[in-house]
């Protein structure tokens, strides 16, 4: 178990690998913990991995947190506090909205981007106030078989029924003002001229059955970024990290490696 505080709240951090080892850093999605990279982190022996609870969630700390401005500074201050000085940044959902916000705050820090099932701007105000409100009124438990469809192909939960479950318990144990608070960025946080201003190489990655952040949302986000490229993830909905690690990993991995040999 490893922490750091870093902008004034302390992170649960795992911090891997050779330290002179290029950095690849990891941000979950909401109402997660940094588990879900559990099986494509083992997947980079040549790199320094760094993954992370973000504030509100997982053993991180439960203040807080309610804009994409706080948690890229809450990022910043961890590379900072790691002395990694440039990573290729690897963001989900809300993750890469954060990577997306830490490029604009602190562009020396990010030299290549890999923006997973994410967008822009995320939804609308009105369906994020309604699940703030679903929240308050029973909890993250109450949500969480709704959300289980949307992280989730239908093969993947007919095929994977425990680890399914084991997904809807780590949503259902989410702090709910933590939880509450994400949404609160996520309704407020529109981050098309961070993307319209990226100057790094980026990758944007979808899976092809997600309909939380559909392909066409997360090729809008490519078109937006100047020479990023749009890959499908077959198959795959909204957490691939879980759903397809193997294959996630090797198109990481292969975005990666060309900023290190080319």
């Amino acid at each position: 178990m490893d922490a750091v505080k870093a902008n004034g709240i302390v992170l649960h951090v795992e911090d891997r690998g050779p330290r002179d080892a290029p950095a690849l850093v990891f941000i979950n999605s909401v109402g997660t913990d940094f588990r879900i990279w559990d099986a494509v982190v083992p997947q980079f022996p040549g790199h320094r991995t760094l993954r992370y609870d973000k504030r509100g969630h997982g053993l991180s700390g439960n203040e807080g947190g309610d804009s994409i401005e706080a948690h890229a500074a809450d990022l910043a201050a961890l590379l900072d506090a790691r002395g990694i000085r440039r990573a290729a940044v690897v963001g989900l959902s809300i993750g890469g909205m954060i990577a997306l916000g830490l490029t604009k705050l602190r562009p020396d820090l990010v030299g290549r981007l890999v923006l997973c099932d994410t967008a822009h701007k995320i939804g609308t105000a009105d369906a994020w106030q309604a699940r703030i409100a679903a929240v308050e009124a029973g909890g993250v438990a109450s949500i969480a078989e709704a959300t289980m469809e949307r992280w989730f192909s239908a093969g993947f939960r007919a095929r994977q029924p425990d680890l399914v479950a084991t997904a809807r318990n780590m949503l259902s144990r989410t702090p709910a003002d933590g939880y509450v608070r994400a949404c609160a960025a996520l309704r407020d946080g529109d981050l098309t001229a961070a993307a319209q201003g990226v100057a790094v190489p980026t990758l944007c990655l979808c899976g092809t059955a997600d309909i939380a952040t559909t392909p066409e949302l997360v090729r809008s986000l490519a078109a937006l970024i100047p020479g990023a490229r749009y890959q499908d993830i077959p198959g795959a909905g909204h957490i691939p990290c879980i759903e397809a690690p193997e294959l996630l990993a090797g198109l990481i991995r292969g975005f990666v490696e060309e900023g290190r040999h080319g």
